[in-house]
Parts: C-alpha cells; structure tokens; sequence
C-alpha cells in the first residue's frame, strides 16, 4: 500500500476511538477529534477514553484534539465516526480544511433524517471530489478494544480504497474483507439496529430459541427486501455486513440498541430507556425513518410496522404479534441465483 504518516478519526465515541487506536498500534500517527478541549486533555494525560472505553490503554501513537484543522492536516484517511443525526454538520466543519486527495470513510451505520440519505451519500454530496467508503459488520467496539477476533467489511466503488483500508486495519485480531457494494453494506449496518430492537424486547419478555431464530431469519429477509429497492445486492446480506452483524446485535447485550430493546421489555418508556444506556441507539430513529420510507415505497416490512407500533405509539405488544402471526404466509427465501 501508499506509505500512510497520519490517520485522522472524527469522533471520539467507542468505535471512533477503537479504529483510532488499531491504526496507532501500527506506530502510524492517529489524530482523534473530539468535542472539547477537556475531553482531549483527559484523553491524552490518562491514555484513557474513560467514558466509552475505559479499559483500553491507547497507544502512543494516538493523539486527542479538539482542533479539527490540525486533526485533517496532512491526513492521508480521515475516517468519520460520527452519529448519523450530526454527520453532516461535522463534515461541512471539516470541509475547509480537506483537499481532494483525502480518503473519507464511515463507520455510521444511520440514515440521515429528512433526506432518508446514507452517509456515503452524504459524503459524495458535501466532499464530491474524494474518494470514499464505509466500513460495517459484526464489529462491538467492546470486544475490539478487548482484542477478540473480528472482522469487518470496507465497501467501496474505489479498488484502491478497499486495498488501503484492508491493509491499514488489518491486524492479529480485526480482519478486513472487501466489498463493492456500498448501498448494501451500508444499508445491513444501518437496518440491523431496528431488529436489535425487537429482538432485545423478546429476550426481557422470555423469548424461546425458535423465536429468536424466526426473528433473525425474518429480519433478514426485510432488510434484504429494502435495501433492492434501493439498488443493493441482496447476496450482500449473507456476508459479515448482512447476516454476521445482524447476528451479533440482536443476541448480544453488548449491542446498544439491544438493550434499549431490553429496557423496553422490562416496561420502561422510550425516553427511559435511552437515558439509561447514556450513548446514541440508532435503531430508534431509523425505526422511525424506515417505517416512512417503507409505506411511501411500499416496501413489505410487517416487523418494522409492528415495532413501530409498540415503540411509538404504545400498542400492546401481543396484539402486534398477533397480527404479524396472522398475516399472509410468503415464500421463505425471496431471492435467488439466476440458473
């Protein structure tokens, strides 16, 4: 690959801050922006992200700022870890201080409200002229920092941005595959979180294995169904985009969605719920979003229907499982290869 002196990550969270500290453990300098002053300084002194990592010690090749300008100087990839509801309004406040040659990569897997827009197309929109990508799979920020085995997807139209993002990440324990399929990819980061929903829901009310199966299954199955209607590859859903990370959100309680689900199941409201977990879930806004986008496109996703119904507007969760339960009877798998 080109020889890379700096990596720039906006967005100190727990993601932004793992695939900070992967490129620093290389001995590549990695420049992470964060919101305040303060934030940074406490970061640098204790070599610590206390409030979303705080048992992984970051390497010294990891610097914090509050300076975006100094954080995008003479960065090579500049990789995006914002939360999809201010994503934009950063990337326009570090547009002055990009140039062309700037690699831009996502790891937000949301879709922008009003515009229903992916942030690889919020990315081509504000940064027209850089080469982009996004990054999704089975990846909790968590298990990274702990250093268990993961791997992820790089999805871009650019071969070259596969290629240095795949060698750049790559580590003992995080893995990187390619893929083309930027819509798709993107889109089972982003769908899974709605399921994670419900699936957290079943787990507080006691839900067997043969439920849990059926709502993977079928969650898949809806996901698919959206994303070709949006011009994604359904084949993409059976890769760590689709199927992997779907997998580990809806099982795991490490999944921030999955336990605003499983606050829910406990009988607590909405807004207790999100306040409890303290972090952005953005299953709860995409739940809103695809459940609009769906019926404007008549795209069938009866459990995107049903969890809206219980998240938004109260309705008794057995009657919505009665419904769904009762509804037409479809083919089990939609999507075939063309013999």
């Amino acid at each position: 690959m080109a020889t890379v002196s700096k990596v720039a990550v906006l967005g100190g969270g727990s993601f932004g801050t793992v695939i900070a500290n992967l490129v620093a453990e290389k001995g590549i300098p990695a420049h992470l922006w964060v919101r305040t002053p303060e934030t940074a300084d406490a970061i640098n002194q204790s070599r610590v992200n206390s409030r979303y990592v705080p048992k992984l010690t970051l390497a010294d090749s990891l610097l914090a700022s509050s300076d975006i300008e100094s954080v995008l100087s003479g960065a090579e990839v500049v990789f995006i870890a914002i939360p999809s509801s201010s994503f934009r309004s950063v990337l326009k406040q570090a547009k002055p201080f990009l140039n062309d040659s700037q690699l831009l990569i996502s790891t937000t897997k949301g879709i922008e409200a009003g515009t229903f827009q992916l942030m690889s197309q919020v990315m081509t929109q504000e940064a027209p002229n850089n080469p982009n990508g996004v990054i999704s799979g089975p990846n909790l920020a968590k298990e990274i920092a702990n250093r268990e085995l993961t791997a992820t997807v790089i999805a871009s139209a650019h071969e070259q941005v596969q290629s240095l993002v795949q060698t750049l990440l790559q580590s003992t324990y995080f893995r990187v595959y390619a893929s083309s399929d930027t819509f798709g990819v993107e889109l089972g980061g982003t769908l899974k979180n709605i399921y994670a929903i419900a699936s957290g829901m079943g787990a507080a009310m006691g839900m067997g294995e043969n439920t849990k199966a059926m709502l993977v299954t079928r969650s898949l199955a809806e996901m698919s169904r959206l994303a070709v209607s949006m011009g994604a590859n359904p084949m993409t859903f059976l890769g760590l985009a689709g199927v992997g990370d779907l997998i580990v959100t809806c099982l795991s309680p490490l999944s921030r969605n999955y336990r605003v689900g499983y606050a829910l199941g406990q009988g607590k409201s909405l807004e207790e719920a999100v306040a409890e977990l303290g972090e952005v879930a953005e299953g709860v806004n995409t739940l809103k979003l695809v459940r609009e986008h769906s019926d404007q496109q008549d795209v069938y996703m009866p459990l995107v229907r049903g969890l809206y119904e219980v998240v938004f507007n109260q309705a008794p969760l057995e009657k919505v499982i009665g419904q769904m339960m009762g509804a037409v009877q479809n083919a089990d798998v939609e999507f075939t290869l063309a013999k």
